[in-house]
């Protein structure tokens, strides 16, 4: 909770600073807390808590992101906008995880880079880390490296605008597709037009939204990254690994995604009254930047390194990509 407090405090001071926080405080978390694990060896008393932010903690976060989506205002998009933007998450995920097995990084790597590029960042990459079994250093690197490339982003996005001659409208969508989180595409649509705003804003929830199937088909499919590191992991018993035999839903998709999904549910139907919103959307956030700061006490720094340079390639190559299919949805919907 220490690191969660100082990193919630270092954004703080960032916003009053610069006007806005450049860093969020699940980065500065993960950071914070690689920097302490470098500097200081926790004793053994200190990993069941560890182990219990980085995952169940990371998990309930997960769920309560449920409560802030809502179907019915993604569906007042029209089918072609809509359409076209799961589009682009798809051919932005293959693509992106394409380039990152090609540069030779792990699976796992390769899935979490893929998502963090093409659906929402550090809010996809730490919902997709329990699902396919990623370990902290794979989290710590993808984040790490999205997080300073999602600022640059945000600062040079907007200098497009004269260069490729866009419209309001078409920018506004290439933010949307492209900026990881809505405080950023917020902060990279301002500059342009107000129009800008309010179509990236919409572009970025209905690509926020792919973030609960894209998530439950990864759920489907990656058993097998998921055992694999359960046999890697020390310290993990049998009585941690799922039972085998059988195909229980349970086992298929984790519990948080069908509470992920349940919750999306019933907010899209009403049932969830209005003044809900923000506390459970304030509280996922709180239990993200503490499942990042455990995650962080659990990296080794210097393991991360050693993947620096081919994440860094991986997630820029990623992001030029998903960059060149936006701009093709825009020319074949004919935005103006």
């Amino acid at each position: 909770m220490a690191v969660t407090a100082a990193a919630v405090g270092f954004e703080a001071v960032e916003a009053h600073l610069f006007g806005r926080a450049w860093l969020e405080a699940l980065v500065l978390a993960i950071l914070l807390g690689s920097a302490i694990r470098t500097a200081w060896t926790p004793s053994q008393r200190f990993f069941p808590g560890i182990a219990f932010g980085a995952k169940t903690v990371l998990e309930i976060a997960v769920v309560l992101l449920g409560a802030s989506l809502s179907l019915t205002t993604i569906l007042a998009a029209g089918p072609g906008l809509l359409f076209g933007i799961a589009g682009v998450v798809v051919v932005a995920i293959l693509s992106s995880y394409g380039i990152g097995r090609a540069l030779g990084l792990h699976p796992r790597m390769a899935i979490l880079v893929a998502c963090g590029n093409s659906i929402c960042g550090n809010s996809a990459i730490a919902a997709t880390a329990p699902v396919i079994g990623a370990d902290g250093e794979d989290v710590a690197a993808s984040i790490a490296f999205t997080a300073v490339l999602g600022v640059l982003v945000v600062l040079g996005l907007p200098l497009l605008v004269p260069l490729l001659g866009l419209s309001p409208m078409q920018y506004g969508v290439l933010a949307g597709l492209t900026v990881y989180a809505v405080p950023q595409v917020l902060a990279a649509t301002a500059p342009v037009a107000a129009l800008s705003v309010q179509v990236g804003t919409l572009v970025k929830l209905v690509r926020v939204l792919m973030l609960g199937p894209i998530v439950l088909v990864l759920s489907l499919g990656a058993s097998r990254l998921r055992e694999e590191t359960d046999e890697a992991a020390p310290g993990v018993t049998a009585g941690d690994r799922p039972a085998r035999g059988g195909l229980a839903i349970h086992r298929l998709v984790p519990w948080f995604i069908l509470a992920f999904l349940a919750l999306a549910g019933l907010r899209s139907t009403g049932l969830i009254p209005p003044f809900a919103f923000a506390p459970m959307s304030e509280t996922a956030n709180v239990l993200t930047v503490v499942s990042m700061a455990a995650l962080g006490l659990g990296v080794d720094v210097r393991s991360v390194a050693k993947a620096g340079a081919r994440v860094t390639l991986a997630v820029v190559a990623s992001l030029l990509a998903l960059g060149a299919v936006s701009l093709g949805l825009i020319r074949v919907l004919g935005l103006v």
